[in-house]
């Protein structure tokens, strides 16, 4: 039988990255992203590269109608998929009190708000599939409060809590819920969110893509309800178990902070 997985955010970093490990594994695809030109180059690459069907679907996921119009479009193709992978996402970089309110808006909506409606609105597809997966692209920041970057690190912590819940709820059906919590990772994400120059990409933590992709990916399959990738990370996360939250706090504001450039 044919496996289905649909991906948003899927022209670039984890989710062009996670769509190839689809490919490679033998499924078809739908790709969901705000750019038909990036969407169809991606499609050509791994629809020729892996033999596999490549789908599109154009839409802007900041626009208040745009899980209507990703669940409209999978109608109008007539496919049921088998797997639902939560990926795009935005960030910001800065004092809370200077932030930009649409910006906030825009990263709540994208985070938090289209994760949950799409899953919501197309659980009946992977109810009727005979092994189905949601996998939440969440992130090491779902851990720990984070100052200079407060409404991400608090959409993760929602990404986070929301998969394990639903984990919790699908327990004996078909269905495994997998939260992927990567630390900082080599993408353009740090570039969109202003983070170049942070103490925090200058650790041990900073995780190749491809790395990535290929552990979510088998994590996933396995039913791991939190999967974070890298033995240093794991760690990190570990001993952040026994930190009180508010020195945690600090030691995130001072890995979120610039480094004066000599």
């Amino acid at each position: 039988m044919e496996k289905t997985a649909l991906i948003t955010g899927a022209t670039q970093g984890i989710g062009r990255a996670l769509a190839a490990q689809f490919a490679e594994a033998g499924w078809n695809l739908v790709l969901v992203a705000r750019r038909a030109d990036r969407l169809q180059e991606v499609a050509t690459t791994l629809s020729t590269g892996a033999g596999c069907r490549v789908d599109t679907i154009a839409c802007d996921l900041t626009g208040d109608r745009a899980v209507d119009t990703v669940a409209g479009e999978l109608d109008n193709l007539g496919i049921r998929i088998g797997a639902l992978v939560n990926n795009a996402g935005v960030g910001d970089t800065g004092p809370f009190a200077r932030s930009n309110r649409n910006r906030n808006r825009a990263m709540i909506q994208l985070n938090v708000t289209v994760p949950t409606e799409l899953t919501w609105r197309l659980l009946p597809h992977l109810q009727e599939a005979e092994r189905a997966y949601i996998l939440n692209v969440a992130s090491i920041a779902a851990f720990q409060p984070g100052p200079l970057m407060a409404v991400y690190y608090a959409t993760k912590a929602y990404a986070l809590s929301l998969s394990e819940a639903l984990a919790a709820e699908l327990r004996g059906t078909r269905i495994s819920v997998t939260a992927l919590c990567p630390g900082p990772v080599r993408t353009g994400f740090q570039v969109a969110s202003n983070m170049e120059g942070a103490a925090l990409l200058k650790t041990p933590l900073v995780a190749d893509v491809q790395t990535v992709a290929r552990y979510g990916f088998r994590k996933m399959l396995r039913g791991k309800r939190v999967a974070v990738p890298g033995a240093r990370v794991r760690v990190a996360v570990f001993l952040g178990k026994f930190v009180p939250r508010r020195l945690l706090a600090g030691i995130v504001k001072r890995l979120q902070e610039r480094r004066n450039q000599s």
